[in-house]
């Protein structure tokens, strides 16, 4: 998997600005801890190639990049320290041209059609939109997406409220942000709550939901039946697909489906990012089962392991 594919199925990618040097390696645990195995450490502290350097030594499968990188020197400093990937405010065709020579992907920031097409020139296909809010935001990427087949990492504005929308929408790789890792709570080591508010960001962009709960039958009398009963009891509409009868949140399967008992059908707002962060976390998959879309974008995948006799797939939410 390259870096910027990494990033994508990662979601969120907390923007920190580290004046103390002590405070780089607990708060890099408070976001693992927090589900954002990264960070972008901007080059705005005198102590920002220190930091890459210890976190990346001491998190090794954390993904660390650059924030806020000017100057070839300042890309050379953190590719030295560890930083695989760099990130700048504007677009510096020498810090692009170095990236580009020595194989680091680079996200330069653009916010217009001039610094799109500048960027499309060096051959880039992946760009910050900075600063995100103030330079129109999501209608202006929608605008700036008509004309140029580029992808999008807003940064600037991003929060909690918002971040959703951003990552709604198909040209948007990531987004950057701090409301996790406020100057604030890191300046008051309030590691504990980096991590709560990592969580609750993570928690945010996943969405997972209960989509619905299938149930095995032996034939489609059978399930027609059942779910006609449950019509009856509960008032719910009755909906026949080719496989199984959907009543309200059941679905009652034409045969023996997948788990000795059925399935549970759990949503999610990124079918890729539910996955990869799972699997970061240690779950593991049906890799079989896995169903893309035309696009490569994942829709459908089984978790390899029942739970007490249902088998549990993950799918998209209906947004």
């Amino acid at each position: 998997m390259n870096i910027l594919s990494e990033i994508g199925n990662i979601g969120i990618i907390p923007v920190i600005k580290i004046t103390d040097i002590n405070t780089a390696l607990p708060l890099a645990k408070a976001l693992c801890d927090g589900g954002l195995p990264a960070a972008e450490i901007t080059f705005r502290t005198d102590c920002a190639k220190e930091a890459i350097s210890l976190i990346t030594t001491a998190f090794p499968k954390m993904l660390v990049g650059a924030g806020t990188v000017l100057t070839v020197g300042q890309a050379e400093d953190a590719v030295m320290s560890g930083a695989r990937f760099i990130v700048s405010p504007g677009l510096n065709p020498s810090v692009v041209a170095y990236c580009i020579k020595n194989g680091v992907p680079v996200i330069p920031g653009c916010a217009t059609p001039t610094d799109i097409e500048k960027a499309l020139e060096l051959g880039l296909d992946t760009v910050k939109f900075f600063p995100a809010e103030a330079a129109g935001g999501l209608p202006m990427i929608k605008a700036l997406s008509a004309p140029y087949k580029v992808k999008f990492m807003p940064t600037g504005g991003i929060n909690e409220k918002n971040i959703n929308a951003y990552l709604q929408n198909d040209r948007v790789l990531a987004c950057g942000g701090s409301f996790m890792v406020s100057d604030e709570l890191i300046k008051n080591k309030d590691f504990a709550g980096i991590t709560a508010l990592t969580k609750k960001a993570v928690s945010l962009m996943l969405g997972f939901t209960l989509a619905h709960i299938g149930i095995n039958s032996e034939n489609g009398e059978q399930a027609r039946k059942a779910a006609l009963l449950l019509s009856t009891i509960f008032d719910y509409p009755v909906t026949e697909i080719p496989i199984s009868y959907f009543a309200g949140p059941f679905e009652i399967m034409k045969h023996i489906g997948n788990g000795k008992n059925g399935h549970i059908a759990v949503g999610a707002n990124s079918v890729d990012r539910a996955y990869h962060y799972l699997k970061n976390n240690g779950i593991e998959f049906d890799e079989s089962s896995i169903l893309r879309h035309d696009n490569g974008k994942m829709r459908f995948v089984y978790l390899a392991d029942e739970i007490l006799g249902f088998a549990i797939h993950l799918t998209e939410n209906k947004i």
